[in-house]
């Protein structure tokens, strides 16, 4: 009896795709993390640069 419990709750784990949908968040979540971290980090001097210029056209000499 006990290993037909078992086997009916291993089916009805395999059959629950809540668990997948919550995978597949996960997943995207972490690309798009990805995704921003790489931008800020490949933009990141180029926006420095942008932001300091404009500072020194300002106020010359500030930045």
């Amino acid at each position: 009896m006990i290993m037909q419990t078992i086997k009916a709750s291993v089916v009805k784990f395999a059959k629950d795709e809540d668990g997948l949908t919550i995978v597949e968040y996960a997943v995207a979540g972490g690309l798009i993390t990805v995704a921003v971290v790489a931008a800020f980090t490949l933009l990141g001097g180029v926006v420095d640069t942008r932001i300091r210029a404009i500072c020194n056209a300002i106020i010359p000499g500030t930045c």
